[in-house]
């Protein structure tokens, strides 16, 4: 029987029964026609490829990297004095009951897409090139599937495109998260072994490598046997071990091309060329490495260079807004002082506590003021707290996913880009709106986190050791999950891994509880940080971490989705209350 097939230009619905339609024909290609050149695949492909920058750039505050980020110890919420959501998320509150509806819906449309592209590829003659897209369908599918259930639990699960306008139409049912990770882990393991060996910079920047999947099957292997305790990581086709994985990492390792970069800094936006020169900290740095360039960039969101107001052709990275510091009044022309920070909304405030961990476990680790920005150490003005009705402010702000400012626009020495990739010496936009000029990729799978993952599936401390030398830290005699903890919580910090880290080894709670009692400013005020309602410790006990169901999705479901444990109305979050 044919298969229906969604192409990028159709907008899939995905609420109530009308999920997945619209009112455009699918009956002009199907399997029989489509696709039969490389062409073909690579532009339904394209399809899917978008919804994964919809999904982490459009709509940051439903993303499951802004939430994971907010919800673990070492951020707060931040934001000003109307960003309950923030404030909500760090607490494990909630303030709109469909706050993850846009979450849902883009997930659920990137999942339709890679169904009926998987199912459409079935067509294409067999050899690497369909090895290859199919590959990528299939990790698509299976990203999509593991945000959605580690955020949110059960949820439903599709694993094929509808054979006709009804099946489309028929709202899936609820499935057990064992289901969604047998799912996530068939994709994944298909995905990585007949995906073509080839080096990671032989491809178009982006692309999805047979390396991008050894790295998140490592990352839900972890996850889901860590987090439910259990010793393997089922398939429909067996049982994934510890060993299986391990061997796909030490493939990447061996022979991905993959590599660590010589200078930590130089990772991070504000080694480039433009902003480095004037930022003393930097000064020495190895050159910023660009996006695409890079070696340690195993599965990366590519980000847009024209994104504007005026078209949806492309998306800016809205973390670097959404996490830059927050200004009010004149301060907003003043930003020579946070230099090389630019402005944004404030969010995911820097947890004092890890600040000051960090130098105890680590006094000589660079990677430290390489991460964090202490407007006590760097401001080179007078830093204005509570701009802007700025919450939960430490004064401790990271440098890795943030808007990067520098100096020389238009030959004007004291003024500022606010993007350097707004400047002619990277990708020359037309404009310099603050909003949307950043065009750094959102990385999610780094070499230094296969090294790390390597390390704890096989006990040896090689890949640890690796990630210290480059920092000129000394080796560790051997293997223990205590200096595997510690190693990933300073060399990933920022980068979406904690949350995740913090659940699958069963320290949340203890994690949790010191996000309270420091000290911190709300609008401009000195207090402490403070448990709201429950207080995130006791809601991690009710909720086990998983977010609320999208009350919407709940309402046109008719009884075939059940909302998660912990979210009555008395996990409802008003305002910061200090107590």
């Amino acid at each position: 029987m044919k298969k229906l097939i969604y192409f990028a230009s159709i907008l899939l619905l995905c609420t109530g029964c009308e999920k997945f339609l619209d009112t455009q024909s699918y009956t002009q290609k199907n399997t029989e026609t489509f696709p039969k050149t490389d062409a073909d695949a690579t532009n339904m492909l394209t399809g899917v490829y978008s919804v994964l920058n919809a999904a982490t750039a459009a709509n940051v505050t439903s993303s499951y990297f802004l939430t994971a980020e907010l919800a673990c110890d070492d951020r707060f919420g931040g934001g000003g004095a109307n960003d309950k959501l923030a404030q909500a998320n760090c607490q494990l509150l909630y303030t709109d009951r469909n706050e993850f509806e846009a979450f849902w819906q883009q997930h659920y449309l990137g999942i339709a897409r890679a169904n009926a592209a998987i199912a459409a590829l079935d067509n294409m003659p067999e050899g690497d090139t369909k090895n290859q897209k199919m590959g990528e369908a299939k990790f698509l599918r299976a990203f999509f599937y593991f945000e959605l259930v580690q955020l949110l639990g059960d949820v439903p699960l599709m694993k094929g495109a509808p054979d006709n306008v009804q099946q489309a139409k028929e709202s899936p049912a609820q499935a057990p998260q064992d289901s969604i990770y047998v799912q996530v882990a068939t994709d994944l393991w298909d995905a990585y072994t007949n995906m073509p060996s080839v080096k990671w910079n032989d491809v178009v920047s982006g692309t999805i490598t047979k390396w991008a999947a050894a790295g998140l099957l490592a990352r839900v292997y972890l996850f889901y046997t860590g987090f439910y305790n259990k010793t393997s990581l089922p398939t429909e086709e067996g049982e994934i071990t510890a060993q299986q994985v391990a061997d796909a990492l030490k493939d990447c390792i061996d022979n991905s091309g993959h590599s660590l970069l010589p200078d930590y800094r130089s990772l991070w936006p504000y080694t480039n060329t433009l902003t480095k020169k004037d930022y003393p900290f930097a000064k020495d740095a190895n050159d910023w490495v660009r996006d695409g360039q890079n070696p340690e960039q195993v599965f990366a969101v590519k980000m847009s260079t024209t994104a504007s107001w005026s078209t949806t052709t492309g998306y800016s990275n809205q973390y670097c807004l959404f996490f830059g510091i927050r200004a009010g009044g004149s301060w907003a022309n003043e930003y020579q002082d946070i230099f090389p920070i630019g402005q944004g909304w404030g969010f995911g405030t820097v947890n004092t506590n890890l600040w000051n961990q960090w130098l105890t476990d680590e006094p000589n680790d660079i990677r430290r003021a390489a991460s964090i920005y202490n407007q006590a150490n760097e401001c080179t003005g007078t830093y204005m707290w509570g701009a802007d009705s700025q919450m939960e402010e430490t004064g401790l702000w990271q440098k890795k996913v943030v808007a990067t400012t520098a100096y020389d626009k238009g030959g004007d020495p004291s003024a500022l880009w606010n993007s350097f990739t707004n400047a002619p010496e990277y990708y020359d936009r037309p404009d310099d709106d603050f909003q949307i000029s950043h065009s750094t990729d959102l990385n999610i799978i780094r070499y230094a986190d296969i090294l790390l993952m390597y390390s704890e599936l096989t006990k040896t401390p090689d890949g640890i050791n690796a990630v210290r030398a480059r920092v000129n830290l000394p080796a560790i005699g051997g293997y223990t999950d205590a200096a595997l903890r510690k190693e990933r919580r300073y060399e990933l910090a920022f980068e979406g891994t904690r949350w995740g880290d913090i659940r699958r080894w069963h320290i949340a709670e203890q994690a949790l509880g010191t996000k309270f009692g420091v000290p911190i400013h709300n609008q401009g005020v000195a207090t402490t940080m403070k448990p709201q309602g429950a207080g995130a410790v006791a809601r991690y006990q009710a909720t086990n971490g998983f977010f609320l169901i999208p009350q919407q999705e709940i309402d046109l479901a008719n009884g075939a989705l059940i909302q998660n444990a912990g979210w009555g109305t008395d996990a409802i979050f008003n305002a910061w209350v200090d107590n």
